[in-house]
C-alpha cells in the first residue's frame, strides 16, 4: 500500500501524464458499459409486458426491485473493493458479470422456448405467463447484472479520479472537470441507447435489440483491460468500516469522561505516515465521539506513536473522519425523496407515452415509448457544458467563489426543479386523459386502451426539466460525496449515491403498491390501473410533488446545519459572505 500511495502522491509528472493517458480507456469503458446496460434496461418495462406478458403493475414493481437491488449491491461492492480487491480488480470482475447477464437476457428473447408465447389480446388476464423455468433463467440474468452493477457503480468514478494527482493544481482541475465530462459522455451513451437501440428492440427485433448492447458490453470489457498497464491502481487499505466501529466503541467506553477545555491540543492525534487521508481539524459537532480520543492512564501507545488497542483509544483524526461520514447522512437522506421524481420520469412516463399520439408529424413514424426519456438525456447533455463553461464563470464573478455556488446550493436548486417537474407532469397527464375521454382518439393500445390525441411531445417539457434538475442535484451529489468522505472511503462515497437511489426505487414501488391498493374502492377509482384513461395518474404525480416539497424544506434545514470538511463554517454562512442576502438558497 505504502509504495503505491507514494507514487500517486509524489510523482507529479508521471501521475498527471497517466491521468490524461488513461482517460480514453476509463471514459471509453464507461461509455460502452452504459450503452450496454442502459440499452438492456431502459426498455425493460415494454419487454416484460409484451414478451413476458406481465401486467403493468407487476412489471413496474419488478423493474423497481431490480434497480433497487442493483443500487444496494453497491454497498457490498464498495466494501469488497476498499477492503480486499481494489478498484481495478473489482471493475474487471463486475464488467464480465454484466456481460454475462446481458447475454442471458438476450437468450430469453432469441430462444423461443425461453419466453412465453406472444399475446396480442386486450385482456391481459388471458395471456399465458412465463413458466417457472423461463422466469428462473430470466432472473439469473438479472442477478448477474446486479453483481455487475454492484462492482461498477461505486468504483468507476473513484477509479477515474485516481488517475489524477490531487496534490497538484492540474490534478485538482482534472478531477473537477472529470466529474462533469464523465457525466456528459454517460448521457451521450444513454441517448444512443434510448433512440437507436430502443427503436431496434421495439420495431425491428428484440433479439437483435438486446444483442447489440451485449456486444457493446463485450467491447467495454476489452477496452478496460487494454488500459491495464497505464492505470494508477490504488491498493486497498483494509475495511474503513472497521475504523468507524473502533471510534464508536472507544467513545462508548469513555462516555462518562469529560472532554478537556481545549480538545484540539490535548486529544490523542496520531496520523500514520502512509495515510492517504487529508488532515482534519477538530470540530465541535458530535462531541460525544471526541471522547474516544481522550488519553487515560490505562491506554498503551506503540513505539511508532499509534494506539496499542484502537478499540480503546482513537485518534482525533479518525474521530473527525467518522464525523465526516455522519454529517453526510442527513444530506444523503434528502436525496431519497428527490429520486422518487426521477423514477416516475423513467417508468410511468413510458406508460403515458404508450397512450399518447407518438406519430412524428405526417411521416407516420411512431417514436418508441421508451425513447421519450432521451429528452432528459438531451437536456442534461446540453446543460452540462453550458453550466460548466458559461454559468459557473458568471457565478464566479458574482460570488467570488472558484466553483460559483456551493454544492449544497446546486443540489437545492435541482430539488426545486424536481417539484416543478412533478406539478407539470400532473397537468400534462390531466390534459392527456381529458382528451382521451372527451375527444376522438387516434387508436387503441391492445394491452391498455384508447390512445389520446394529445401529442407525446407534450411530455418533453417535464423530461427536459428533470434532466436539468439531474444535472444540478445528481452531479452535485457525486462531487459532494467524493469530496466530503475520507479519501480511503471514496468507493463507499459512490455506493452512498446508489444506495439512496435504491431506497428511492423501493419507496417508489411501495408508493405505487399502496396507492394502487388504497384507491381501488374510492370514488375516484384506482389511480394506477392498466388503462391510464380509467385512472388518475395526475393525482399520484401531485402526491410525489407534495413529498418533494416537504423534502426540500428538510434539505434546507440540513444544509444550514452542515459544515464542510476542512471548514468550521456552515455553507450558508460561507455563501452569505459573498452573495446577496435576499436569496440565501442553500
Amino acid at each position: 500500500m505504502e509504495n503505491n500511495e507514494k507514487v500517486v502522491a509524489t510523482d507529479e509528472p508521471k501521475t498527471k501524464h497517466r491521468g490524461i493517458k488513461a482517460m480514453p480507456f476509463v471514459i471509453g469503458n464507461e461509455t460502452f458499459e452504459k450503452l450496454g446496460t442502459i440499452g438492456t434496461s431502459t426498455n425493460l418495462l415494454v419487454y416484460l409486458t409484451t414478451v413476458f406478458n406481465m401486467k403493468s403493475i407487476t412489471a413496474t414493481t419488478f423493474v423497481n426491485v431490480f434497480n433497487g437491488s442493483a443500487n444496494f449491491a453497491t454497498l457490498i461492492g464498495a466494501f469488497l473493493c476498499d477492503t480486499y480487491f481494489g478498484r481495478y480488480n473489482t471493475l474487471g470482475f463486475a464488467s464480465i458479470s454484466s456481460f454475462l447477464g446481458m447475454l442471458v437476457i438476450t437468450l430469453t428473447a432469441a430462444v423461443q422456448k425461453m419466453h412465453p408465447p406472444h399475446c396480442g389480446t386486450t385482456d391481459t388476464g388471458t395471456c399465458i405467463g412465463p413458466t417457472a423455468g423461463q422466469m428462473a433463467f430470466l432472473l439469473s440474468g438479472f442477478v448477474l447484472l446486479v453483481i455487475g452493477a454492484g462492482g461498477i457503480r461505486p468504483c468507476n468514478l473513484a477509479f477515474g479520479a485516481d488517475q489524477f494527482n490531487p496534490e497538484t493544481e492540474s490534478g485538482k482541475r482534472g478531477i473537477s472537470s472529470f466529474f462533469n465530462w464523465y457525466y456528459f459522455t454517460y448521457t451521450l451513451a444513454m441517448m444512443v441507447s434510448l433512440t437507436i437501440i430502443v427503436y431496434v428492440q421495439s420495431d425491428v427485433s428484440w433479439s437483435l435489440g438486446l444483442a447489440i448492447p451485449t456486444l457493446l458490453m463485450l467491447l467495454s470489457c476489452a477496452l478496460f483491460f487494454m488500459g491495464t498497464r497505464i492505470y494508477v491502481k490504488v491498493k486497498p487499505e483494509g475495511s474503513p468500516l472497521k475504523n468507524v466501529a473502533q471510534v464508536i466503541v472507544a467513545a462508548v467506553k469513555k462516555r462518562r469522561l469529560e472532554l478537556p477545555g481545549q480538545p484540539w491540543l490535548s486529544l490523542f492525534n496520531h496520523i500514520p505516515a502512509n495515510s492517504i487521508n487529508s488532515k482534519l481539524p477538530h470540530t465541535d459537532q458530535f462531541r460525544f465521539l471526541s471522547k474516544g480520543a481522550i488519553l487515560t492512564s490505562e491506554v498503551q501507545i506503540n513505539s511508532d506513536g499509534s494506539a496499542a488497542n484502537p478499540w480503546r483509544l482513537s485518534s482525533m483524526q479518525k474521530v473527525e473522519e467518522v464525523k465526516c461520514v455522519i454529517r453526510v447522512i442527513p444530506i444523503w437522506a434528502a436525496g431519497i425523496i428527490y429520486y422518487v421524481a426521477l423514477v416516475q420520469q423513467s417508468t410511468y412516463v413510458v406508460f403515458q407515452a404508450l397512450q399518447s399520439d407518438r406519430r412524428l408529424g405526417s411521416t407516420g413514424f411512431k417514436i418508441p415509448a421508451a425513447s421519450y426519456t432521451v429528452f432528459t438525456m438531451l437536456s442534461l447533455t446540453i446543460w452540462i457544458p453550458i453550466y460548466d463553461q458559461i454559468i459557473v464563470p458568471l457565478l464566479r464573478r458574482l460570488t467570488g467563489k472558484e466553483v460559483g455556488i456551493t454544492l449544497l446550493q446546486k443540489m437545492g436548486i435541482g430539488m426545486v426543479l424536481a417539484v416543478i417537474t412533478m406539478i407539470l407532469s400532473a397537468l400534462v397527464e390531466e390534459r392527456r386523459r381529458t382528451l382521451a375521454l372527451t375527444k376522438a382518439t387516434v387508436g387503441i393500445d391492445a394491452r391498455r386502451g384508447a390512445i389520446s390525441s394529445l401529442s407525446g411531445m407534450w411530455l418533453v417539457p417535464q423530461l427536459t426539466l428533470i434532466g436539468i434538475s439531474e444535472g444540478l442535484t445528481i452531479i452535485g451529489q457525486v462531487e459532494f460525496f467524493y469530496k466530503q468522505f475520507p479519501e480511503n472511503m471514496r468507493s463507499f462515497a459512490g455506493a452512498f449515491l446508489f444506495c439512496g437511489i435504491a431506497f428511492s426505487n423501493y419507496l417508489s414501488s411501495f408508493l405505487v403498491s399502496i396507492v394502487h391498493q388504497s384507491t381501488g374502492g374510492t370514488a375516484t377509482g384506482n389511480w394506477l390501473p392498466e388503462d391510464l384513461n380509467k385512472g388518475r395518474l395526475d393525482y399520484f404525480y401531485y402526491l410525489v410533488a407534495a413529498l418533494g416539497m416537504v423534502n426540500l424544506l428538510y434539505f434546507l434545514a440540513c444544509a444550514k446545519w452542515y459544515k464542510y470538511k476542512d471548514s468550521g463554517e456552515s455553507p450558508l454562512e460561507v455563501s452569505l459572505e459573498k452573495m446577496q442576502p435576499q436569496n440565501p438558497l442553500v
